[in-house]
This record gives C-alpha cells, structure tokens and sequence, in this order.
C-alpha cells in the first residue's frame, strides 16, 4: 500500500481524466490520496471528489499562502466555516510563498498563525507549504510549538539543517518529485534523515518525477519516487512503501 499524501486530483489539468487518472494510481499500488485545499473556489469539486471516491479519498482544509490576496479574511472565514461543520483529515496547504511575490507577507504569517491556531483546536494536523520562506516559517513554528502542533512539511526542498529543524516540530518531510531530479539536492543527505520522518507525495499535477519531468504529474508516478528512495535508503520497495505509508497514518490518523 502506498500513500499519496498530498495530490490536487481535482485540477483543471484532470478534468478529461480524472477517473481514469486515479485508476492508474490503484493500479500501481496507490490507495491513499489526501487532497489539500487552495481556496474557495476549489471547495465544491472536493467534496464531488470525496462522494466519487469515499474509500480513498482524504480532504484537507485551508487557505494557500499564494491565495492569501485583499480578500483573505473572507477566505479564511470560508475555511473556518466549513472545519466547523464537516470532518478534514488535516488543515492545509497553509503556509508562506515569497517566490512569486512579497506584497502580502504580514497577511500570510497572519493567515498561517490563525489556521495553526484552527488546528490545534480540531486536534488537527497542519500541511504547510514553503517556498523562499524558511526563516519566516520557523519564526512560526517556533512560537506555535508543542505537542499539539505537528503535520508535513510538504514538498520538502530545503538543507539537512533545515530537515531537523522541521523534525523537530513534529513534522514529516513531504517527498515528492524533487527527490529524482539532478539538481533537487535533497538526495544527496535524505540518508541521513531517519525514513519515520518522511512520507510520499506527488504535488499533482505538480513537480512530476524523473522521467515526467516538465509533464503533468499524476498519483501513480509516486512509484518513481519510492524507486528513488529505494536507491537512496537501500532498503526494499515494500519496505519504503509499508514505512512512510505507517508515518502517514499517525499523522492523519487513519
């Protein structure tokens, strides 16, 4: 069993296929798939994807630090409304993304503390998202720390430093795609982070792995990424499989 910890079947770029699309993911193993949220607008083909798929799907809440425009308090006022009166498995992708654009930093840590704030109170892991954003990230995490706060460092790019750091909130490492490419550079210490700490993800339709580099990336390209781990921990394909799928389960409790 693998699990897919973070994957946007309901995109735009699955709309011709997306049934065929998770088939082929079952078909090569995958049977987990937790959904993140980006803002409102994505709320409704969630929860058809959730009622098509009830066994293997896994829904997230919250707002994305690129979505965190004027409108934000609305946003988020979307995403209270509806951790209030339906069950998430995680609140996420919540975060900080200075890549494209520094106008709405103090909105972003804004937005970021209050959904950690809506976690703990749902007893909910977080799934964050960093981009050029590590130093304000951990400035965060640092005062929000405690047992009740914990989740996935989704997509994780950054430096061996950086990892622990993140550990040491109680995170796992989201990894994905970046693992397989050449200058990803995470592969070169991932060894030396222990696997407990790390679990699968694709980021679909996002960041696709060797050999899909530049493509669509889809759930059951996941299995590039444990071939990459394979490689990396020396250890079996079922061994990575039935470990960072364990690691999910604690996170997300099921």
């Amino acid at each position: 069993m693998i699990t897919d910890t973070h994957t946007h079947l309901y995109a735009e770029e699955f709309k011709e296929d997306q049934a065929a699309m998770i088939k082929r993911a079952k078909d090569a193993g995958v049977s987990r798939f937790f959904v993140p949220a980006i803002d409102s607008s994505c709320t409704a083909s969630m929860l058809q994807l959730e009622k098509d798929f009830p066994e293997s799907v896994f829904l997230m809440m919250g707002l994305h630090p690129t979505y965190v425009k004027e409108n934000y308090l609305e946003e988020l006022a979307h995403v209270k409304e509806w951790l209030d009166k339906k069950d998430f498995y995680a609140v996420g992708e919540i975060g900080i993304d200075l890549y494209w654009d520094k106008t709405f930093l103090k909105q972003q840590q804004k937005a970021f503390r209050t959904q950690i704030k809506w976690a703990k109170e749902k007893k909910l892991p977080i799934v964050i998202h960093c981009r050029d954003a590590f130093d304000e990230i951990f400035e965060i995490l640092e005062e929000e720390k405690g047992s009740d706060l914990f989740g996935i460092f989704h997509c994780f790019t950054g430096t061996l430093e950086q990892a622990n750091q993140a550990i040491s909130y109680n995170m796992k490492l989201g990894i994905g795609g970046v693992a397989t490419f050449k200058n990803g550079k995470i592969d070169k210490f991932l060894n030396e982070i222990d696997l407990k700490h790390i679990v699968l993800e694709t980021d679909a339709p996002y960041l696709a792995p060797k050999p899909f580099r530049g493509k669509r990336n889809e759930s059951a390209y996941i299995t590039n990424v444990v071939d990459k781990l394979v490689t990396i921990y020396g250890v079996s394909y079922d061994e990575i499989s039935k470990i960072t799928t364990a690691n999910s389960k604690a996170v997300f409790g099921v």
